[in-house]
């Protein structure tokens, strides 16, 4: 028996019409037409330049860094700078609410402080009070003292740990001499208010006896940050102040 396979494969692929050229070019067409536009959105460029700043950002020892300065300049510029805080907050002048306008508390920030790039008003300061209340319900623990030299509404605040916000930046500012300039981008410049807070949390704040402060006398240096950028009347019903010197009378 002999088997025409010219007459198989003529008989298979009369079922089948044959596709038209232009539908073959079209659909070669979109295939690559996609291919060209979606093969970026599997990658990421990153420019040379870029890459050297990611590798020093992540080779930046900002332990290093505070170790350099903490001892030897930011403890002692910080009390040298410092103004009682009874003068600063006895200029202060708010409404029933605690709130004062931005334009007039910007004279005071450049007679008692300073003002950051980001328009902060951080102020160095100390003074001596009674503890009026305790508050470690929560981990960022506080304690509220009775301010000698001031009988105003503005309530003072001592951060006492565990943990001081993630954001405190206020020792970082107002030695003036740690500026974002001198860091490679803002990760690095993060990385050393991160460092600073952590000897704040180790050196000052965890020795103390949180259980027995109630109705003491405490003497602090310290330094506190009003937040002004995008606003024009400020929230001054308190004063929430990092303390890098902390001594139970």
């Amino acid at each position: 028996m002999q088997f025409n396979v010219r007459y198989f494969e003529l008989s298979v692929w009369e079922g089948y019409p044959m596709k038209k050229p232009w539908i073959i070019t079209l659909t070669i067409f979109i295939f690559f037409g996609a291919g060209y536009f979606l093969w970026p959105l599997a990658f990421t460029v990153v420019p040379i330049e870029k890459v050297d700043e990611l590798i020093q950002s992540e080779s930046f020892d900002a332990i290093s860094y505070v170790d350099g300065f903490w001892s030897s300049r930011i403890i002692p510029t910080l009390t040298e700078k410092a103004v009682d805080l009874s003068v600063i907050l006895n200029k202060f002048e708010v409404d029933p609410d605690g709130k004062a306008p931005k334009e007039k508390l910007t004279p005071i920030a450049k007679e008692f402080g300073l003002i950051t790039v980001g328009e902060a008003h951080v102020y160095a300061v100390k003074g001596i009070g009674e503890v009026i209340s305790v508050d470690t319900s929560k981990s960022i623990g506080t304690v509220e003292i009775k301010l000698e030299g001031y009988e105003g509404p503005i309530r003072v605040l001592l951060f006492i740990g565990p943990r001081i916000p993630s954001d405190e930046t206020s020792v970082r500012d107002v030695v003036g001499f740690i500026s974002f300039g001198d860091f490679k981008d803002q990760t690095q410049y993060g990385k050393v208010a991160s460092e600073i807070n952590k000897r704040v949390v180790g050196e000052i704040l965890q020795p103390i006896d949180k259980e027995n402060l109630m109705g003491k006398k405490v003497e602090f240096y310290g330094a506190y940050t009003i937040r002004t950028f995008n606003l024009i009347t400020i929230d001054l019903s308190q004063v929430s102040i990092v303390p890098v010197f902390l001594e139970i009378k």
